[in-house]
């Protein structure tokens, strides 16, 4: 790993982590797409690439998870009940879901993951927010309903949740937007977890994988994703709580196209530096 590298990943830490106290996602949008084009850099195989990332992104999005529900959670804006039912659905969906993915193509796992995101992004903007008078649909049963096929994903995917679990609990369980940011760290905490014991077993024994690495997670990346991102997380969760719903929500947006682009290779196409 050269200096050129460190300096990178130490970077995107910083952003992932801001990222993940603001807008209540793991921050796996950000160090995926990062770390691919690190371990690639470094003579990875494209196909053990993208799983190492997806693995080791899990491993960083747990501590910087703790850490901004831990700050949300001081301004009462966590609901416990349900980032506890559906984080732990989703936790067992996750496992299966990372089993799942370290027997499918890496390609097809990376443009999948931009495909499910700019869909996200295209129905946030689309849909209205929920009214003030609104209330959130206290019913566990539809929870764990919408857990399961996220848990699923997030393992597949190598994601925290927030990126799928935010646009779930704002446009079917009608939380308001600050609410579902710091309800999905919540879950996030059990979802990451189950991804990340997946991708730890699955990726035992595997040949290429980067030095001291467990399975799918490289710690030397982890380390120094997670050492700025655990802190940066209470400086985005501070942040959060001071911008009006609608702009949060576009800036999720934007963020959620950015990557779906990104990891689909449409920048590539277009012969774009992005």
């Amino acid at each position: 790993m050269t200096i050129a590298h460190i300096i990178t990943l130490l970077a995107t830490g910083v952003v992932a982590g801001f990222a993940s106290g603001f807008l209540g996602i793991g921050g796996a949008l950000i160090m995926t797409p990062v770390q691919y084009i690190v371990f690639i850099g470094m003579g990875i195989p494209a196909e053990i690439a993208i799983k190492l990332a997806f693995g080791t992104s899990l491993l960083v999005i747990l501590p910087t998870a703790v850490s901004g529900a831990w700050r949300h959670s001081k301004k009462g804006a966590v609901w416990w009940k349900a980032a506890v039912v559906m984080g732990s659905c989703a936790a067992l969906a996750a496992f299966g879901g990372a089993t799942l993915a370290a027997h499918l193509p890496g390609v097809g796992l990376r443009i999948a993951f931009g495909v499910i995101v700019l869909v996200g992004g295209i129905r946030m903007l689309t849909a209205p927010l929920p009214q003030a008078k609104e209330k959130p649909r206290d019913n566990p049963w539809l929870w764990v309903a919408w857990a399961i096929p996220v848990g699923l994903l997030t393992g597949i995917l190598g994601v925290g949740g927030g990126i799928l679990m935010v646009p779930v609990m704002v446009l079917s369980l009608r939380f308001k937007m600050h609410n579902a940011v710091a309800t999905s760290l919540g879950a996030m905490i059990f979802t990451s977890i189950g991804g990340i014991i997946g991708y730890i077993i699955n990726g035992l024994g595997v040949p290429n994988l980067l030095p001291y690495s467990i399975g799918y997670i490289n710690l030397p990346s982890w380390f120094l994703l997670v050492v700025p991102s655990v802190g940066m997380a209470q400086v985005g969760t501070v942040t959060a709580h001071k911008l009006p719903a609608r702009q949060l929500e576009y800036v999720f947006v934007a963020l959620m196209f950015y990557m779906g682009l990104k990891m689909v290779g449409v920048f590539d196409w277009l012969g774009l530096p992005l």
